[in-house]
């Protein structure tokens, strides 16, 4: 595999952007290095001195005790009603669309050998639960999509439901002001107003959205954890998870990239779909997975040895920002991306159409 992460793609300082005036010469800087960095690998690691690790792994800890939960009391928090945009994924539900999709099997065809993700053709659905909680003002008007605008459900079970809206609150606002912060600097560094994309973004229903792997049952080397895919929504980012094993795809060079954040107050953002439409594919959405590799193995032993007591469950720190359900974008309003008279590849529509096609390619929506 490629090397590691901070060696390949850009950082961004958040904490220079945030210092100063917004237009001084460092953070036109660190804009212009944000949109750059999307637009050529689709992907960038962010500095930002306000993210505190303890919160991190007051998270995760949670995570892994409501995770490991007999799946009977899991499923009291399913709804399939609303496209499981709201509570528990459980494992082997969603189907990672290039399972199926020619497109994206033709993109693993043109890849170098030695640079293709884990064979997804036959595996599907993904063995992985996950869980959603909104992050976000829910809309001031009747959307047309109220159900990518449901409520938050809080697990029955105590003690995790007294800790529940307390924990996932300050982490998913940690994560959820700095992925603010960088759709802003985006903005700015691609020539567009500052508040383009966060004002798009003012009603989104934004997810903070951990992903649990039981380690037990499929920590063996070379698992699809999450098959080769890439983000519905707008931007992604992650915070570190206690196990390795997400590669992610440079667009420059159609490299796979290990993903090993240094250590520090690093986070990692990735291009969703909706950054892809919106720029007309200036910036294209992210191609990553997550498998069980050698990194992840030593990890498990080690976790094994130092925390005997604690459960065996991978863990992703992911936070997925969204455009409002029912913002339009009009691509000749950005002028990114198409030529006078070409074929629009990614025509005008509302952003909640866009997500809802997206879930019935993944089995998340009928």
């Amino acid at each position: 595999m490629s090397g590691d992460l901070a060696m390949e793609l850009p950082i961004v300082d958040l904490d220079a952007y945030l210092a100063g005036p917004r237009d001084s010469e460092a953070a036109i800087r660190e804009c212009k290095k944000a949109a750059e960095a999307l637009i050529t690998y689709g992907a960038l690691l962010v500095r930002d001195g306000r993210v505190s690790e303890d919160d991190n792994t007051a998270f995760l800890d949670l995570m892994e005790d409501y995770f490991a939960q007999p799946v009977d009391a899991l499923k009291k928090d399913e709804r399939p009603e609303v496209g499981y945009q709201v509570g528990v994924t459980l494992e082997n539900t969603e189907r990672p669309k290039c399972a199926v999709d020619e497109p994206c099997l033709h993109i693993i065809e043109r890849l170098d050998p030695a640079e293709r993700p884990l064979d997804i053709t036959a595996h599907s659905p993904d063995p992985k639960c996950r869980f959603f909680w909104r992050m976000g003002e829910r809309p001031t008007y009747d959307t047309q999509f109220p159900a990518l605008n449901t409520p938050n459900v809080v697990p029955e079970a105590e003690p995790l439901k007294s800790k529940w809206p307390s924990t996932m609150d300050k982490w998913g606002t940690s994560m959820k002001q700095a992925v603010e912060d960088v759709a802003e600097m985006t903005a700015i560094g691609l020539g567009l107003p500052p508040d383009t994309f966060r004002s798009a973004g003012k009603y989104g229903p934004h997810l903070l959205a951990p992903t649990a792997s039981d380690l037990l049952k499929y920590g063996k080397k070379d698992n699809i954890l999450a098959g080769f895919h890439t983000d519905l929504n707008f931007l992604t980012i992650h915070g570190r998870s206690r196990y390795p094993g997400l590669n992610i795809w440079a667009r420059n060079s159609g490299k796979r990239i290990a993903v090993k954040m240094p250590p520090g107050n690093y986070l990692l953002v990735q291009a969703g779909k909706q950054l892809e439409h919106i720029t007309g594919g200036l910036i294209k959405a992210g191609y990553h997975e997550v498998i069980v590799n050698d990194n992840t193995l030593a990890a498990m032993q080690d976790r094994r040895e130092h925390h005997p007591e604690r459960p065996l469950i991978r863990i992703s720190s992911t936070f997925f920002w969204h455009l409002s359900s029912d913002f339009t974008w009009i691509l000749s309003l950005l002028n990114l991306g198409l030529y006078e008279g070409e074929e629009p590849v990614y025509p005008p529509m509302k952003v909640g159409q866009q997500v809802q096609n997206e879930l019935k390619h993944i089995a998340l929506m009928a």
